[in-house]
């Protein structure tokens, strides 16, 4: 293998250039030539490829986003599409492609293999929400973001008296609003997997202000529903007067955290790696802090669940 490519795809995550950085110093390590891909899979289809040196990620590490940026790719859906960007591999002499990103991209990489081009994907999203691994890249920088917003609202929840009801990402994954809402003392975390009974969240808000209890913190991920209707039907349920806080794109952004630097160095090398030793259809996971590379499949056999005993022991906590 001479010749290695990199791209990013699907939403941005705190980590991503550090994972690219990897690729990149690695691959040069074991004297491979290696290419960056610019704006995902339209920019594959379109040959926006560039050689990539030692010095082009230089200082990159501690930075969010993706510096070979990402973009949505509806060609690539199609058969045609994924030969265009398998002919501009081929015309470049790529000989094996990393492709960093959430459960989309992925599915995209299995369909390069199924052309026979060898590809390594690298799981980086917010959402911790592809099957086979236990952590993504991004997800503890999303985390931390927002136990430091928690925080913040709970000063302002203290000072006047009332319930905050915070919503987070996750469309279909809880895992943010879990791990969030656990570390950050939510009082109710409401995710996709465990559908809500209201009538149960009215009752551990009024219980908490029957012993004293002035203040909640209700952290919701988006996928439950949006927090103004949360927050109406507390009102309407209660009389209470509650605030909304919809944290949004801000837990995509930041400095990424030690450990998702750590991660995405880790499994950025490990890509090539895999490539190298002829790994195609696999992408890199880690298990009980093993960084190693799995069969596509995998990401692929099941819906991925959240750890549901973290969830038991936020409502014990709560009391």
């Amino acid at each position: 293998m001479k010749r290695i490519a990199v791209l990013t795809s699907g939403g941005d995550a705190p980590g991503m250039n550090a994972a690219i950085r990897a690729v990149v110093r690695s691959g040069v390590y074991q004297g491979i030539d290696i290419y960056g891909v610019y704006r995902g899979f339209t920019g594959l289809i379109q040959g926006d490829l560039k050689r990539l040196s030692l010095g082009s990620v230089g200082d990159i590490i501690h930075r969010g986003g993706t510096v070979l940026y990402s973009a949505r790719c509806p060609e690539f859906l199609t058969e045609e599409g994924r030969k265009q960007a398998v002919n501009q591999l081929q015309k470049n002499q790529i000989d094996g492609l990393v492709v960093i990103g959430g459960d989309g991209s992925f599915r995209g990489a299995e369909k390069l293999t199924a052309l026979g081009f060898p590809t390594v994907g690298v799981p980086g999203t917010i959402d911790n929400d592809i099957l086979g691994t236990d952590f993504t890249i991004g997800f503890d920088t999303a985390i931390n973001t927002v136990i430091e917003s928690i925080d913040k609202i709970r000063d302002t929840a203290t000072s006047h008296e009332r319930t905050y009801v915070v919503e987070v990402m996750g469309r279909d994954s809880g895992d943010i609003a879990l791990w969030a809402g656990l570390a950050g003392g939510a009082e109710t975390i409401l995710i996709p997997e465990s559908p809500y009974d209201g009538q149960d969240l009215i009752h551990r808000l009024q219980r908490g202000y029957e012993r004293g209890k002035k203040h909640s913190i209700i952290l919701i991920a988006e996928g439950v529903g949006s927090a103004q209707e949360i927050s109406s039907f507390i009102k309407k349920e209660t009389g209470w007067e509650t605030r909304v806080t919809v944290l949004g794109h801000v837990q995509r952004g930041g400095s990424p955290s030690a450990f998702d630097r750590v991660l995405a160095s880790r499994m950025g090398a490990k890509a090539v790696e895999l490539l190298i030793n002829g790994g195609k259809d696999q992408m890199v996971v880690i298990r009980q802090g093993e960084v190693m590379g799995v069969d596509f499949a995998e990401a692929f056999t099941g819906t991925h669940q959240p750890n549901m005993s973290l969830y038991h022991l936020a409502r014990i906590l709560s009391i």
